[in-house]
């Protein structure tokens, strides 16, 4: 798994395997987990993603700036929706991306969420 944080456009960009996606979501569902990244040890990359279950409401995508983690914090109902769209992404065999972006009155992102690209495992944008 590879995170990278842009500062220019404020998001974090995720890049995984398929199994690497499941596990997440997995995480992500169970709303607990801590998986590392491989990504190379520089300013914009991340160590990994921390998973925590909270009341909510929504979803929170955040940045831990101190420990250079994307932690996803929320309540089992935004969880369940965010971790179904991180499958989705996995079992995507024709390539492209999701953006997960909070905007007013969005369905499962809590307030002040990062941006988050999650690219799929098969690359590129979709052939479909």
């Amino acid at each position: 798994m590879r995170l990278v944080s842009d500062p220019v456009y404020g998001e974090v960009d995720l890049t995984a395997s398929a199994e690497e996606l499941n596990r997440l979501a997995d995480a992500v569902a169970e709303g607990k987990g801590l998986l590392g990244s491989t990504s190379s040890p520089d300013a914009d990359a991340l160590a990994g993603i921390e998973v925590k279950g909270t009341a909510g409401p929504g979803v929170l995508v955040r940045l831990d700036s101190e420990r250079q983690f994307l932690v996803i914090s929320g309540d089992s109902a935004g969880r369940a929706v965010l971790a179904g769209d991180l499958r989705g992404m996995a079992s995507a065999e024709d390539g492209g991306h999701l953006h997960i972006d909070y905007f007013p009155g969005h369905f499962y992102l809590a307030e002040g969420s990062l941006p988050l690209v999650v690219n799929s495992p098969h690359g590129g944008m979709p052939t479909r």
